[in-house]
């Protein structure tokens, strides 16, 4: 597939250069949360002027408190040095604490806004997009930008308004002096900006090496990676690749760290050395004659640029993280800008009761539309309310497929698939939620326990309601038996129960549902005969008065449907009952032949 048509090729390609957009995106985000910010803003100005205040108290106190030997003026002036320190320290701790706030609450709505968008994506992202790569993208992106998105803000504002309030105070102090402070101020700032702009390249190229890790972790850490690895003797190669990435990201992380931190070091050196060369500055202006400096000015203004040091330092700092988190901002951004494949319209239809009638009308359907290469091709299927329809075929025939398109899974590229007589693209996604249940052969358990497993179908089903799905599904007896009844847990995937045993939970939790339609995707086809039976009993009880639709391995469990369709290459080349397919002689028949041989083989 053409990455232009690939969402999740897009999603991990190389990001596009927008970062004059994400910069706007970025404040976009803060938006919310305005009036909060307004408050730091003035408490940031208040701290600044306060600062500012503190160096002219010492200057009157060098100048006129202490020569003057006036010691009720000097106890005033050295309270006011005490409250200003005090009033420093009040307003960052108010600060830090609206800002963190505000700086949490974008978090949450970034990471709520990539959650609820990976919700509305369609199945076909998911299958092309690695699993580790998506947590990547919420734990690692998100949260590499915690530090920028929780402080920068009110940093920006914080240092800027007292590098301002500094200057002015210098410039009022002396000139001159200002002039020596702030010559080489461009050179620093356009340094900082190359820092940052280099720092962010890294930046890409370290958050897509976090993600390949983050793949690695999840797949060959789960259960199923686990049981692989051991059982294919490969756990010492994992163990080397998982090496080799972590190395070449310590090889990233160092570089990101160490990028230009020789320049900026440069940069606080010479900062740290402006004190002696105002001392010279004043000193050269005395001896050549010039207005002199009193000591008192001096001291005051070397305290002034020593105070605007700090956030100087700080505001080109703060560039260079700016710069290197739009990397992550832009990360974020690209999941964010994916076209959603299958929406819901404004004006969706709610059907309330749903009969079950389902019918397809000339469907066609392609993966990806410009390949050329159809899945499905003219499909025409009538499946009345409670009816059944078997469906067969070879493996990569199109079978699954063409069950996905009623529950919306996939949406048609050609013809229609209607529930009683509306297109199920028309509906709304509560219908076909309640409408539509699908019973896999990949059984999904989450690690919590049965009880939580069955009532995910029905939040608000009663114990009892829980009890009698389970024994609709004959998996009632083996529960009640376990040490913890329905409060044991199924573990990871839900590896502590057999396939037969997970396959009946999934059928229970789905009667718990009570769907009017029943799709039932292969769901026999991994168990043994015994096993089987079983669960084709649970099955029998399920599609009971539902109109069913069964994507069958085993022809076996599909003798009574109403009707049989076999596909091939995505078209129908067979329909009918068993019985008539069997008399046909044709592609059926071959099947069921197949399978009766197998049965003669095969032990069960």
């Amino acid at each position: 597939m053409h990455p232009e048509h690939d969402p999740a090729a897009r999603w991990s390609g190389a990001p596009k250069n927008t970062a004059p957009t994400d910069v706007r995106r970025i404040v976009r985000l803060f938006r919310p949360y305005r009036g909060r910010l307004a408050v730091v803003g003035v408490l940031v100005g208040l701290s600044s002027l306060v600062s500012v205040a503190s160096p002219f108290l010492l200057r009157a106190i060098l100048d006129t408190a202490i020569p003057e030997r006036r010691t009720g003026l000097l106890a005033l002036l050295a309270l006011g040095m005490i409250a200003t320190a005090v009033a420093n320290g009040v307003f960052g701790v108010l600060q830090t604490l609206i800002s963190t706030t505000v700086g949490q609450r974008v978090m949450h709505d970034l990471r709520t806004a990539v959650y609820e968008r990976l919700q509305r994506m369609s199945l076909a992202f998911f299958t092309r997009t690695r699993t580790g790569e998506v947590q990547s993208r919420i734990a690692n992106d998100i949260g590499g930008m915690q530090a920028t998105v929780t402080s920068t803000a009110t940093s920006l504002v914080s240092n800027a308004t007292a590098v301002i309030a500094s200057v002015v105070a210098m410039v009022a102090l002396d000139w001159r002096l200002t002039v020596v402070s702030l010559v080489l101020l461009p050179v620093f700032v356009w340094v900082a900006r190359k820092v940052g702009r280099e720092r962010k390249k890294i930046a890409t190229e370290r958050q897509k090496q976090m993600a390949a890790m983050s793949a690695i972790v999840t797949e060959s850490l789960s259960v199923s990676g686990i049981l692989l690895g051991r059982t294919m003797g490969r756990g010492e190669s994992l163990s080397r690749d998982f090496r080799t990435e972590s190395e070449q990201l310590v090889d990233l992380e160092v570089r990101s760290n160490m990028q230009g931190r020789w320049r900026m070091a440069v940069i606080g050196i010479v900062m740290s050395a402006m004190p002696a060369l105002l001392y010279w500055a004043a000193g050269l202006t005395t001896g050549n004659g010039g207005p002199a400096v009193s000591i008192g000015t001096l001291v005051a203004f070397v305290s002034l640029q020593q105070g605007m040091f700090r956030p100087t330092v700080s505001l080109l700092a703060t560039g260079v993280q700016v710069q290197t988190s739009l990397a992550l901002f832009q990360r974020i951004f690209e999941y964010l800008d994916l076209p959603i494949d299958i929406t819901e319209k404004p004006d969706a239809v709610h059907l309330d009761p749903v009969r079950g009638d389902v019918r397809f009308e000339n469907v066609d359907f392609a993966y990806d539309p410009e390949s050329g290469a159809p899945t499905l091709r003219g499909i025409d299927l009538a499946v009345p309310a409670g009816g059944s329809l078997a469906v067969v075929g070879a493996t990569g025939s199109g079978k699954s497929t063409l069950s996905y398109l009623v529950p919306r899974l996939y949406d048609v590229t050609g013809g229609r698939v209607t529930l009683d007589g509306t297109d199920v693209r028309d509906l709304s996604f509560d219908t076909l939620a309640t409408a539509v249940g699908v019973v896999s052969q990949e059984t999904y358990l989450f690690h919590a326990s049965v009880a939580e497993n069955l009532r995910f179908a029905k939040p608000d089903a009663t114990d009892e309601e829980i009890r009698a799905a389970a024994r609709a599904a004959q998996i009632h007896d083996h529960i009640a038996g376990l040490p913890d009844g329905y409060d044991t847990l199924v573990g990871e995937r839900g590896y502590r129960f057999s396939g037969g045993e997970k396959q009946r939970l999934a059928i229970a939790r789905t009667i718990l549902r009570d769907p009017p339609v029943l799709i039932l995707d292969e769901a026999t086809s991994a168990l043994d005969t015994r096993t089987e039976a079983a669960v084709q009993d649970a099955i029998d009880s399920l599609s009971a008065g539902r109109t069913t639709i069964t994507i069958a391995h085993r022809l076996s469990t599909i003798r009574d449907a109403d009707q049989i369709v076999v596909l091939d290459d995505g078209r129908i080349v067979e329909r009918g009952s068993h019985d008539e397919l069997l008399a046909l002689g044709g592609r059926y028949a071959a099947l069921v032949r197949r399978d009766t041989q197998l049965a003669t083989t095969v032990p069960s």
